[in-house]
């Protein structure tokens, strides 16, 4: 979910109810409202196809025609964490659609129309319970990562077809692990929160930036082996950032060291396996087109603006480099606009070749936000159809 204190959440105006004068009659209205409710017909979740790529586009010169390449398809999908799922929150969605028996079979549905070979998910919080055994029935093998902190139960999961691809190495990305490095006045992290102790410093305190970093938030990368038509190695990278716009140094602060990991795995898999990886990086990264995270993210294909440094993997979205971005990837009252990506590192052997389609504004499906009968989340998922030829 992407909320904002800043911007205006638009609140629809609850029916009024009569008053009830006898237990009889409070309980006839409650039986009307409830057969009312349950017998709405149910609306198949939509699902977009798969647009093929015009070749010879200008960002995509570099790209030979391939003959017998590998291909596969990668979806990315904020599903929206069921512990986040509540009308107060949501007070525009029908709801009908937001309990969670109801929501788990459209969301499946939804992956099961995509057929992707790849699945990054992000807001996963029934992974043993839910998605585990029902992807294994759809012929998907699965790994997870939780949320680091005791109240948060959702994390990111990559599910892949073993049809498809061997997973051959992972790791797990802990936003936390940037504490490590902050390092105020050279006084030790003990010594700081007895200090604070002491004062009655607020442990909320955002100008402490021990405080400030700690946001709970997790990634993952994968190394899979493909082996046919020919082999080749694919890093598979998932990830979900912080939210909170106020907080726009801490997102930065974890894609860098997002890139800085994925730059370190990459050499790490290629001296494992001699081979040169194809690198594909994909979440909900809550950062609009050409804000700080996004020109960081692409800033190492390219010459970077001078108040950013270069990043140290080459990046560029698939979206972009195709039909341009999305106009939205989520979508609520208070907030619509572009959060999802799905990028990869260009080189002469890679190439989008089909994308996702999305929903236009004024798409009869969107209309009246989300989540609704037609989509199970706030997010829309997003996908791309790579084609990889030999090196």
């Amino acid at each position: 979910m992407y909320n904002t204190n800043n911007l205006l959440l638009l609140h629809l105006p609850r029916p009024i109810l009569p008053s009830f004068t006898t237990t009889s009659t409070y309980r006839a209205c409650k039986k009307i409202v409830s057969k009312r409710m349950s017998t709405n017909p149910a609306v198949e979740p939509k699902v977009r196809k798969f647009e093929s790529v015009e070749e010879g586009g200008a960002d995509l010169k570099s790209v030979s025609k391939t003959d017998g390449g590998i291909r596969f398809r990668l979806v990315s999908y904020n599903i929206l964490a069921q512990v986040y799922v509540k009308s107060s929150l949501l007070p525009h969605s029908p709801p009908a659609c937001l309990k969670w028996k109801a929501r788990s079979q459209a969301i499946l549905g939804v992956l099961k129309k995509l057929e992707a070979d790849f699945f990054c998910l992000q807001e996963v919080d029934e992974y043993d319970s839910f998605y585990r055994k029902n992807m294994d029935s759809l012929g998907y093998s699965g790994i997870y990562i939780q949320r680091s902190g005791q109240r948060k139960r959702d994390g990111c999961a990559i599910f892949y077809k073993p049809s498809c691809a061997e997973l051959v190495a992972k790791e797990r990305i802990e936003y936390n692990d940037l504490l490590d490095s902050v390092k105020a006045d050279s006084v030790s992290r003990s010594e700081q929160d007895e200090k604070a102790k002491d004062s009655g410093k607020d442990s909320r305190d955002l100008s402490d930036p021990l405080v400030r970093l700690k946001r709970d938030c997790v990634g993952m990368m994968a190394a899979f082996r493909i082996n046919e038509p020919f082999h080749h190695i694919v890093i598979v990278a998932n990830t979900h950032l912080y939210w909170d716009p106020e907080l726009a140094d801490v997102k930065l602060a974890q894609a860098k060291y997002l890139l800085s990991r994925l730059a370190q795995f990459k050499k790490l898999i290629s001296n494992e396996f001699e081979c040169t990886p194809s690198l594909l990086l994909s979440g909900d990264f809550n950062s609009i087109p050409g804000d700080k995270v996004y020109s960081y993210l692409v800033s190492g294909n390219g010459k970077p603006a001078e108040t950013i440094e270069e990043a140290p993997v080459p990046l560029c979205s698939a979206y972009e480099v195709t039909r341009g971005e999305p106009k939205f990837t989520n979508c609520t009252p208070g907030f619509t606009n572009t959060l999802d990506y799905i990028f990869f590192s260009p080189s002469g052997f890679i190439k989008p070749v089909s994308i996702l389609q999305l929903p236009e504004p004024e798409s009869p499906d969107v209309v009246g936000f989300l989540p609704n009968n037609h989509h199970p989340s706030d997010h829309l998922p997003i996908g791309a159809e790579f084609e990889i030829s030999r090196e």
